[in-house]
């Protein structure tokens, strides 16, 4: 199980017709196009897939679809992440049957905890969870930077590994150097312009969404940093800064990730933008800028 775990794993989008209908015909597509760029698993129910916006129902029957989907190709985990705690053993459930191989948990928002209340809220969860578990760093949106020791907690729990979307370099390397010796917890970056670093300096893998556009980028990005190949690595990190100056740069909010990404998919005739409420999808100005952007990254880039 722990072997499985490495590499560029997606955190796939949701692609939405409405707040209540998924795009059945655009999520087919998406990871079809996702393993067919090699990516060595798929992560549902994350941030990017607007998963605290979705009803339990419409999270199952994305899921399903998902799960069913993939077929085994890779392993799948799916983020559980909820204010209640009996909410999230109940989906928990429901996606192993589904056929998802683990699960992710973060912080529970809104109330703000501290660290011991984090260790107690796992230790309460964790033995009654059906499948294997991820810790997810995210503290811009759960109000917790998870410690060190409170990771440590985590893995003599179980946890097959971390996902830190933190943003902090410098707390990613203590964790790894942490964890050096027990290579069997899995240590995977969410910001895509780190992994080089993460790789070089003894991490696993990425959860990386602009896999969901250019999955082959980030994977030919991972492997060019396992096998040191500083020449192609530099390469490839104007390609993604190129990214982040465009799709990712659209728009003013901290949501301009989540709605680019699903813009520039839509350009690419993949799946559909409409996002979750509280989001929007991005207006007629801002989609042309995306279909420009686009343009301009197929001319240049072989990944399209």
């Amino acid at each position: 199980m722990r072997a499985l775990f490495h590499g560029i794993i997606p955190p796939v989008v949701t692609p939405l017709l409405s707040n209540d209908a998924l795009d059945e015909a655009g999520l087919s597509r998406l990871i079809e196009h996702m393993l067919a760029g090699g990516v060595h698993g798929l992560f549902l129910l994350g941030t990017t897939g607007e998963a605290t916006s979705l009803s339990y129902k419409l999270r199952e029957k994305f899921v399903k679809l998902a799960c069913n989907q993939i077929g085994k190709r890779v392993p799948v985990i799916v983020g559980i992440t909820d204010t209640c705690i009996e909410d999230s053993l109940n989906m928990a459930s429901c996606y192993k049957e589904a056929g998802a191989d683990a699960v992710v948990i973060a912080p529970p928002y809104y109330i703000p905890i501290s660290q011991s209340e984090m260790m107690q809220y796992l230790e309460g969860l964790v033995p009654q969870l059906p499948l294997p578990f991820f810790l997810y760093n995210m503290p811009g949106y759960t109000k917790l930077h998870m410690s060190v020791e409170t990771v440590n907690f985590a893995r003599e729990l179980g946890a097959l590994g971390i996902k830190d979307s933190s943003g902090d370099l410098m707390y990613l390397y203590t964790l790894i150097d942490k964890f050096k010796d027990t290579p069997e917890f899995s240590i995977f970056t969410g910001t895509e312009i780190f992994i080089p670093e993460t790789i070089m300096h003894g991490g696993h893998g990425a959860v990386a969404g602009g896999a969901n556009m250019f999955p082959r980028l980030f994977v030919d990005y991972y492997e060019a940093a396992v096998r040191k190949d500083f020449e192609q690595i530099s390469l490839l990190r104007q390609m993604v800064m190129q990214i982040y100056n465009t799709v990712y740069n659209v728009g003013k909010h901290t949501s301009k990730y989540t709605l680019g990404t699903k813009c520039a998919l839509s350009v690419m005739e993949i799946c559909n933008d409409y996002a979750a409420l509280p989001l929007r999808k991005f207006d007629d100005e801002k989609r042309a800028r995306m279909q420009q952007y686009i343009q301009e990254l197929k001319e240049k880039l072989v990944y399209i």
